[in-house]
């Protein structure tokens, strides 16, 4: 019995310890539809934070304080049928800066393409080698394109098998009715995040990740301008991406994340030509937020 117990307080030790991989805030946000049991929502709510932070995504092992910060929304936008509904989910990661209490925004987008069904209570069984629901699926999905974000800003090129299982998910989701999946319905879908990610064109961009979080932003505690010129020989890498595929989703996708970051992180330089330098950079691969990177040319 005395031996038996050593066991199970030996067990709840280690769990205690080593967690799974994620650590995701759900919210699932009804306030846009009407005649429908809230109380649905809220077992949604639940049954996908059980499916996202409990499901071991790796064979990695983490420790509680390692597991990745992010936060899925789901905005519910119409009642389709009963058990049927349309909705946008917003997800969002980040990633802790060596020595410090800061967080580095790594994804921040949002997918208008989500339908899907839910029947209250039923378990939400996902596998990677069948498409089962698009639920499962969707979420599948981002839980790797989160992983595959955040091993790419330790390890050069660290994501890549998270982003071939998210690729293969898109792969199985072919004949799905839902859209989000199919290359030919838009630029900006879950088959194109997948397929960029895998595609040696945006191989720049996957350095730049590493580079600029790895070996600049990791160092900032304890030389700030070191770093800062580490970052910013990291953002001209985006521009060979640029120069292969102007105007291209994938920066989009990353500026997204990362735009603030960058406007606060040279709004703090003394260089006055290191400011004009990397507005004008910017201003090249990512003109849509031209406007906001004006006020790298102000002081803090």
């Amino acid at each position: 019995m005395r031996k038996r117990l050593t066991y199970f307080l030996l067990l709840f030790c280690v769990n205690s310890l080593y967690a799974q991989e994620l650590n995701c805030v759900v919210q699932v946000n009804s306030t846009q539809v009407a005649n429908v049991e809230k109380r649905v929502f809220e077992t949604l709510q639940k049954a996908i934070f059980e499916f996202v932070n409990n499901r071991k995504w790796t064979t990695d092992i983490y420790k509680n304080d390692e597991r990745i910060q992010c936060n899925i929304l789901l905005n519910i936008t119409e009642v389709v049928s009963q058990n049927e509904f349309k909705a946008t989910i917003s997800v969002q990661s980040s990633r802790p800066v060596y020595a410090s209490s800061y967080s580095s925004t790594i994804i921040n987008h949002i997918d208008k393409d989500f339908q899907f069904k839910y029947v209250e209570y039923e378990p939400l069984e996902f596998s990677d080698n069948v498409f089962i629901s698009n639920l499962t699926a969707v979420l599948g999905y981002y839980a790797y394109i989160i992983l595959g974000a955040d091993y790419d800003t330790f390890s050069q090129n660290g994501g890549t098998p998270y982003f071939q299982k998210a690729l293969a998910i898109v792969n199985l989701a072919q004949s799905a009715p839902e859209q989000g999946w199919k290359a030919f319905e838009n630029i900006n879908n879950r088959y194109w995040i997948a397929e960029n990610y895998t595609n040696q064109i945006f191989s720049p961009l996957r350095e730049f990740m590493y580079k600029y979080h790895r070996l600049a932003f990791d160092i900032m505690a304890t030389d700030v301008d070191k770093g800062r010129k580490v970052a910013f020989e990291a953002l001209k890498l985006l521009e060979k991406v640029h120069i292969q595929r102007p105007g291209n989703f994938q920066l989009s996708f990353l500026f997204n994340a990362k735009a603030d970051e960058i406007i606060n992180l040279f709004q703090g330089s003394t260089d006055a030509n290191e400011k004009q330098e990397v507005l004008q950079l910017l201003g090249k691969i990512n003109p849509q937020n031209i406007n906001r990177y004006q006020k790298i040319l102000q002081n803090n």
